[in-house]
């Protein structure tokens, strides 16, 4: 089954094509325009602009994402059609729906409406072809294992949704099988870092600064709290983390920033009004920072892995391609629960994708009627 995928939820307009095999897909092309640097003047995503250019984008990405002179003779080609539907922004979201919407009625094709959330952890179910590239994941015992496409989720698994608006941990025992046990009470572990790298004067999105800069850094320098990690339940909370940050960076700097009738205001980058010493004390606090982010994640999620005995851990959303995370999740099940195999997607399949939608709705084929379907800015789990 060829299932084509549209994901419009934010800033990033995403059409892919997927092959479903038995216990995978196959990603066959993945297309992404993004409208990231418009937002990164202002600080952040401004839905109106992001939905005007999700108009100007869908289809000059769906024609490149078909790779053809006759689109249209290839649209029919294709079995169904996947769409995001929620959650997002209602003006994004709006584009993609209607668009699907109105493939599905002129071919007269399926259509699955698909939960962003949900996308995001199927993107560990996608296998590039061979000849593209060597299957999309290993466990901490790769190196064991002669052929990474032998490698795929086993249930009961955990799913650990982590992005800048997301911080979620799941229970799946099959597909469509979810029970969320736990999720963030304020501010996500990417909106941490993205507005802590802000505070710095880093253009949005900021986490991938962050930790660029924490691998100069001292991780110990500054004892910023673990918030909820004594919790008996599995909640997230980083709003208090973030003030600690602001409240450390405060203690030793200024908050720089310039004004004037033209621009408004503009955020100076604090680095580059630093000595040599200063820099240090900015990379110790963003080494600090991250491993207090990563580590209520790693044990957050190892402790619901030992108390319900998953074969599989899956971690998911943008903040999942931390290079720190990855590596303390590898570590720390490699001494604890061995047994237990660990699956991140590939970098290009952590953020906003089509392939991820289109993923989850082959192994979630629930086809509705075009006309049912609606855009929900506020669906969840």
């Amino acid at each position: 089954m060829t299932i084509l995928g549209i994901e419009t939820s934010c800033d990033e307009t995403a059409i892919a094509i997927v092959e479903g095999k038995t216990d995978h897909v196959e990603l066959k092309t993945n297309v992404l325009a993004t409208s990231l640097a418009l937002h990164a003047k202002t600080g952040g995503i401004i839905p109106e602009q992001a939905a005007r250019e999700q108009i100007k984008y869908i289809l000059p990405t769906l024609k490149k994402a078909l790779d053809t002179p006759d689109t249209f003779d290839t649209l029919k080609q294709i079995d169904a059609i996947a769409v995001t539907y929620g959650p997002g922004l209602i003006g994004s979201l709006l584009v993609g729906v209607e668009t699907a919407k109105t493939l599905a009625f002129v071919l007269n094709k399926p259509i699955i409406p698909v939960n962003h959330m949900v996308g995001h952890i199927y993107a560990n179910f996608i296998r590039e072809t061979r000849e593209q590239g060597t299957g999309n994941r290993k466990n901490q015992n790769t190196s064991l294992v002669p052929d990474p496409y032998s490698l795929v989720p086993t249930f009961p698994l955990l799913a650990l949704v982590v992005s800048g608006g997301h911080t979620d941990l799941l229970l799946m025992k099959n597909h469509g099988d979810f029970k969320l046990l736990g999720g963030t009470r304020d501010d996500a572990a990417g909106e941490c870092f993205d507005k802590s790298a802000r505070l710095l004067g880093y253009p949005y999105p900021g986490g991938p600064k962050i930790s660029q800069l924490a691998e100069k850094g001292n991780p110990k320098a500054f004892a910023f709290p673990r918030p909820m990690l004594g919790s008996h339940d599995y909640g997230f909370s980083f709003s208090g983390l973030k003030t600690a940050f602001l409240n450390a960076t405060r203690e030793h700097f200024p908050i720089l920033r310039t004004s004037d009738k033209t621009i408004g205001w503009q955020q100076i980058i604090l680095e580059n009004k630093l000595s040599t010493k200063e820099k240090q004390t900015v990379y110790d606090l963003c080494a600090s920072l991250q491993l207090a982010i990563v580590t209520v994640l790693v044990r957050k999620t190892l402790k619901a892995a030992q108390e319900y005995k998953v074969k599989s851990i899956l971690l998911s959303g943008g903040v999942s391609a931390n290079q720190l995370l990855q590596e303390q999740f590898e570590e720390n099940i490699k001494q604890t629960l061995p047994e237990t195999q660990l699956f991140f997607p590939e970098k290009s399949l952590c953020t906003d994708n089509g392939a991820m939608i289109a993923s989850a709705a082959y192994f979630n084929f629930n086809p509705m009627p075009w006309k049912d379907i609606t855009a929900d800015p506020e669906l969840y789990f």
